[in-house]
């Protein structure tokens, strides 16, 4: 039997172990840990107190982390212990079963979706990216190449491969709900057109809320119609905030300006409505807190949920050797912000689907309990 942690100590220790990261004595133990890919990757699934959160344990940082786990007992509990002392009780989430099939041609369902966290389904709908083609214009923390070069995924995932996996998922797992997103492709719509084929197959054959995740399209009209073939909230990620540091860390991507994508943010909000459209920011890249809590006071005003998780410096990407941010500035951000979102009644627990409402990568949720 578990013992519960108080709220404060349970988000402090979550955000200690999302910036340190954890050291496993049986790598194994588990759901096989996320490597490549888009999105954040070399992390692991790790359930603290009942929460499921995702963990870097592939990164230099991990490998150096006061944090162990220890070998699982027969119940699959884990003591995590920092340096020599046991700090708390943790678990790891089994291996889905819809991981065990494969589509008629020979297709692993885990190269089509694959599970984050305990409940949500995932997937890169187009595996490839304008942006990934050039370093002078990839972002410098994206591994979306490196799962497709290993051999754990494939290009492009059709809209009836992925009803098909959704199903499965929702039926064998339990999966509550599904993101999808997208390497950008060379054309206006940013990835807007194949979305929204993905989601109409998708919603035809189970029902399960989906978040789409994509540039702003050129045309806002994109908004609509994904609206119409039931997407039931939108991610445009920010990642970066300042236009200094956009350029630095991601200058093919900010070639889209600032503005368009409040622009877009406005747009969505009217559509899908407030907390329904969401935002990923990378806190560690360079953007002061100031700046984040800054773009965040202007992002919650106008209905979007500011998801900040900590930068986690990927290996084999130009930034792997960038360091993580520390747990001191974590907090810095993320208690204030905890606050900001409970002054306007806005929770990821609201969020219908996607990365603020799974909530797994960042300790965020845990600052708006204590605001509650």
């Amino acid at each position: 039997m578990t013992t519960s942690l108080a709220v404060d100590s349970k988000q402090r220790l979550i955000t200690e172990l999302q910036s340190i990261g954890l050291r496993l004595e049986q790598p194994n133990v588990g759901a096989a840990s996320r490597r490549g890919g888009a999105g954040p990757s070399d992390h692991k699934a790790v359930t603290i107190d009942g929460v499921t959160v995702m963990v870097p344990v592939h990164t230099n940082t991990a490998w150096h982390s006061t944090f162990k786990a220890d070998t699982p007992d027969a119940n699959g509990i884990s003591k995590l212990l920092k340096g020599a002392i046991p700090i708390a009780e943790i678990s790891f989430p089994q291996t889905p079963k819809f991981y065990d099939l494969a589509t008629a041609d020979g297709i692993p369902y885990s190269h089509i979706a694959t599970l984050h966290s305990a409940d949500v389904l995932a997937t890169t709908v187009l595996q490839t990216c304008v942006r990934y083609e050039s370093k002078k214009s990839s972002c410098k923390f994206c591994s979306i190449g490196q799962s497709l070069a290993a051999g754990r995924t494939i290009p492009f995932k059709t809209p009836e491969q992925l009803a098909e996996v959704a199903s499965a998922a929702v039926k064998l797992d339990g999966v509550k709900h599904m993101i999808l997103t997208t390497g950008t492709p060379a054309t206006n719509d940013r990835g807007a057109k194949i979305l929204c084929e993905s989601v109409k197959a998708i919603k035809a054959a189970v029902d399960l809320p989906i978040q789409v995740q994509c540039e702003p399209p050129d045309d806002m009209a994109w908004f609509e119609r994904m609206k119409a073939v039931g997407v039931d909230s939108v991610g445009l990620h920010l990642e970066a905030v300042t236009q200094e540091v956009r350029e630095k860390i991601m200058p093919g991507k900010a070639t889209v300006s600032l503005d368009k994508y409040f622009e877009a943010f406005k747009v969505a909000v009217s559509i899908f409505g407030r907390g329904q459209v969401n935002t990923y920011i990378l806190a560690g890249l360079g953007d002061t807190k100031e700046a984040i809590l800054e773009i965040s006071t202007k992002l919650i005003d106008i209905g979007v949920y500011p998801f900040v998780v900590p930068f986690v410096p990927i290996t084999g990407t130009p930034l792997e050797d960038h360091p993580a941010p520390t747990p001191a500035f974590m907090r810095s951000i993320l208690e204030p912000l905890g606050g900001m979102l409970k002054q306007a009644k806005m929770s990821s627990a609201e969020i219908k689907a996607g990365c603020g409402k799974c909530g797994a990568c960042s300790s965020l949720s845990a600052y708006e309990v204590e605001h509650a």
